[in-house]
């Protein structure tokens, strides 16, 4: 199984080294979520990859941790280890891809530096495919999914695994969206038909005498 690297974002590292005058192998990104693992993703991704002859790159967005502030403006009391806690990170990522896939896969895993976007979108140059699993966030007043801003800004198609595949839990909008949804369609489906009542409203009164 290969080990896994730690590594800034840049395009050429998801490029297998073939070889001086051999063709690369084309490069299937999945993003593995820190909270979720992505196992729909990850599983899917490497159906893809086999198929297809590509490689499977698993990879997850990190930032180091920011030591606790000090007051007065001194320098913080407890410092942080960066090498400890990235090398963490990466046994991490490691250890999910492995729950998913097995001990035996072939998936290279990567820990890049920066956010989700920025890495999946930098990847994405060099990318056949990324696949990640749709976010949780819901608050669109306030930033944009991850999965709608990666659709406009990568450089390759984006496959993105529903929460009703993925198996995430569903969240109060979607709920609300689906439960209009159903209503719209009942509505327009007895939209005509003689003694059928669209939902929520009230019967003909009694006829009069």
């Amino acid at each position: 199984m290969t080990e896994p690297t730690s590594t800034t974002p840049d395009p050429a590292t998801a490029l297998e080294d073939a070889g001086p005058g051999a063709e690369p192998r084309p490069v299937i990104v999945v993003g593995v979520s820190q909270t979720s693992h992505s196992p729909t993703a990850v599983r899917w991704a490497a159906a893809e990859a086999e198929r297809t002859g590509a490689e499977l790159l698993a990879v997850r967005a990190w930032r180091p941790s920011h030591p606790p502030a000090a007051a007065s403006g001194r320098p913080p009391v407890v410092s942080r280890d960066t090498e400890a806690e990235r090398s963490y990170a990466v046994a991490r990522l490691e250890a999910d891809v492995e729950d998913v896939l097995g001990p035996d896969h072939g998936a290279r895993c990567e820990l890049h530096d920066g956010t989700a976007l920025s890495v999946l979108q930098w990847l994405s140059e060099s990318a056949l495919l990324l696949v990640l699993d749709a976010p949780r966030r819901t608050d669109l007043k306030t930033t944009p999914m991850l999965a709608h801003r990666l659709v406009y800004a990568a450089a390759c198609p984006v496959v993105i695994m529903p929460p009703r595949i993925s198996g995430q839990p569903e969240s109060a909008l979607s709920r609300v969206g689906r439960r209009a949804g159903e209503e719209i369609g009942r509505t327009l489906a007895a939209a005509g038909r003689p003694g059928v009542r669209p939902p929520n409203m009230p019967g003909p009164g009694p006829s009069p005498d």
